[in-house]
């Protein structure tokens, strides 16, 4: 995708060079060997600066940290490299070839035939720029009309970012990809049996039969599924207990199927949770991420002075994040109040005076419930031999009667009944303890699945109601940067996906100011003021005017990889104003007059800033259909369509402006000399 990305922006230099060959070649009145060194002159400065702006914006993103950063840093390091190298390209082999095409024919022949009529197309961006503008540069009304425009640009910047607050524009940090599979984790109530959990899967995959798209599911009740990118980080290989079981499922191949595999997941989750509802299960419908695994899209984590306290604001909270709409898959760390557990407690002073030992009736109740190795079959033909486990048949393991009726050889000979040393105890679920970073904490999990599906709506939606005290009247703090400073306070701490997503954003910003201040310095250095590298930079904000639009008219969420296209789209459009700067600054060098200038700057540049736009919005055409780095060529085709038809308009007033009011004020100070 990196590749992809820079296909656009790799042209750039070529275009600008080679259009500029070709307007001094038409021209006429001079060999093209000897036009091509003043032509490649003319736009070399430029041309080089406009390169590093493109750098100065992408490269910083390659120091974005966390988890998102291996995953972006191929893009800023392989565009700053190809831009560099199409620089070289642009200056050395771009002239030559430009020469050899051309020919030295065709270039006599511009040369006999003196000055050449401009082009049809010429001839039409010359009236085109001239009708535009002249309502801005001429007239009593001018100033106020240029005032009038510039204000209407910010009212479309504004608009643009209302679309955000108005939720016509989703923010997400990556939106699902189209896979072949999903995972359905069962947790059913502590204490539950094999048999139990096994019949429950059993009703689920009834349900999941139904789905056309479901091609094949497995079953892993008391085990673990194979591990895949999801169990990574959830550590899906710890579940190993009998009341907990998975279900994988495979989808058909995307070519025969309508639906994404996030659709088909919406779709038959509320009945999966139906089934779990009714056996007072927890069922998480777990879809493969598209970037960095979390523990859960949202994770709601308890502080506080007491295991006790923690637990029961857990249960609040969780409580909470099952009243909640659109909050789906909600799970804890603790345990159903409900659970039972049988302890079998060895009598220690009575199998002492019976000579049993304690390790003696461990063993002999591990042999008969789990089963032992008493020897092993030795088949022809097997590689392995087979081992003989012996153990009390599957209907005896429903009580502890049969494992107490077995007995034990004491140390004088005699067998001795278990149920003489050991009784079953019936008590509840001992609750464990979760720790992070040394800490003790309770956790509750759960997905969103509403209009928005985003979980960082849905956790947002789920801070009001605990701010409002819907945990059973208690307001706990609640922290979104890391866990509370202390323990002396119940607290909860907001994680998941909202924790990469702060982490990715925070940076991406950074590193987007890096950006603007690195093409600020570029500009300064190159047209020596601090007010015109403002002119310049001016058309940045107006991409959003394409961007966010672009995302609300295809209906896509506002990504991680949109920010990307963003934070490109500086360096990118900075490029067209420096070209249309410095070309007024040579024609009012050359006698025309500003208004003349911006006219012209206009019809002469167009040409290769509208080539280099519509390359751009070419080559991020590519990954439209894509649909992780969807957002990236949403901000890249949008932004670059709406801002350099803006800028071609906008930068040239603007600048104008700045010369105006340069010009009035030192007409004013002139005449306060004189007088």
């Amino acid at each position: 995708f990196a590749l992809i990305f820079s296909i656009g922006i790799l042209v750039d230099d070529a275009i600008v060079v080679v259009e500029n060959i070709h307007r001094h070649a038409v021209r006429g009145g001079r060999r093209l060997l000897e036009a091509i060194p003043q032509a490649v002159d003319e736009v070399g400065g430029p041309t080089i600066l406009a390169t590093f702006t493109v750098i100065a914006a992408l490269l910083p993103m390659a120091f974005v940290g966390g988890l998102m950063g291996p995953y972006m840093r191929p893009i800023p390091i392989n565009a700053s490299a190809g831009m560099l190298i199409s620089l070289a390209v642009a200056f050395v082999v771009t002239p030559w070839l430009a020469f050899r095409l051309l020919g030295p024919r065709r270039a006599a022949a511009h040369a006999d035939a003196g000055a050449v009529r401009p082009s049809r197309i010429d001839a039409v961006l010359r009236r085109l720029f001239t009708r535009l503008t002249t309502p801005f540069l001429h007239g009593g009304t001018a100033r106020r009309n240029r005032r009038l425009l510039f204000a209407g640009m910010g009212l479309l910047v504004l608009l643009a970012v209302g679309l955000v607050g108005v939720k016509a524009v989703i923010m997400k940090m990556l939106p699902f990809d189209d896979k072949s599979e999903f995972q359905v984790v069962l947790d059913m109530p502590e204490g539950s049996t094999l048999e139990q959990t096994r019949r429950v899967l059993g009703e689920m995959g009834e349900v999941l039969a139904t789905v056309p798209e479901v091609k094949d599911f497995q079953f892993y009740a008391g085990t673990s599924a194979p591990i895949n990118f999801n169990g990574l980080v959830r550590q899906y290989y710890l579940r190993d207990q009998p009341y907990q079981g998975d279900i994988q499922v495979n989808l058909t191949d995307k070519g025969g199927r309508s639906r994404q595999s996030h659709q088909i997941a919406r779709a038959v989750r509320p009945r999966l949770a139906a089934v779990a509802r009714r056996y007072h299960a927890h069922m998480v419908l777990a879809e493969v991420p598209p970037g960095p695994p979390v523990t859960a899209p949202i994770v709601a984590e308890i502080y506080g002075p007491s295991d006790a306290g923690r637990r029961s604001m857990a249960r609040e909270v969780e409580r909470v994040f099952g009243d909640t709409d659109g909050i789906v898959d909600v799970d804890g760390s603790v345990e159903d109040p409900r659970a039972r557990r049988t302890v079998l407690e060895i009598d220690r002073p009575r199998a002492a005076s019976l000579g049993v030992s304690q390790a003696d009736v461990v063993s002999t109740l591990q042999a008969a419930m789990g089963g032992d190795r008493a020897t092993y079959l030795d088949e022809p033909g097997a590689k392995y031999a087979v081992p003989v486990l012996l153990r009390l048949p599957p209907a005896a393991l429903a009580s502890t009667a049969d494992a107490l009726a077995l007995r034990v050889r004491s140390r004088t000979g005699a067998m001795i009944p278990l149920s003489d040393v050991a009784r079953a105890v019936d008590e509840p679920w001992a609750g464990a303890v979760y720790h992070k970073d040394l800490r003790p904490y309770a956790y509750v999990t759960a997905d969103d699945a509403g209009s928005e599906d985003s979980p960082v709506y849905g956790m947002f939606r789920l801070v009001g109601r605990l701010g409002q005290g819907a945990a059973g009247g208690r307001a706990p703090d609640q922290s979104f940067t890391g866990a509370p400073a202390g323990d002396e306070r119940y607290a909860v701490s907001w994680s998941g996906e909202w924790e990469i997503t702060y982490e990715t954003f925070r940076d991406m910003g950074i590193a987007y100011s890096v950006g603007l201040v690195l093409i600020y310095l570029l500009v300064v250095g190159q047209f020596r003021s601090y007010l015109v590298p403002l002119v310049i930079m001016a058309p940045i904000p107006l991409t959003v005017i394409g961007v966010m639009p672009g995302h609300w008219l295809l209906g896509a969420p506002f990504t991680a990889t949109s920010m990307i296209g963003m934070i490109a789209l500086a360096g990118i459009i900075v490029r067209n104003s420096i070209l249309l700067v410095d070309f007024i600054n040579h024609a009012v060098a050359q006698g025309l007059s500003p208004e003349e200038a911006v006219v012209e700057a206009g019809a002469v540049r167009a040409k290769p800033i509208v080539l280099t736009a519509i390359a751009a919005m070419l080559g991020a055409s590519f990954i439209l259909a894509d649909p992780i780095f969807q957002g990236l060529a949403v901000s890249l085709v949008f932004g670059v369509l709406v801002s350099t038809v803006l800028t071609l308009l906008v930068i040239p007033l603007l600048y104008y402006a700045m010369l105006d009011h340069r010009r009035r004020k030192a007409a004013r100070h002139d005449e306060g000399a004189k007088a």
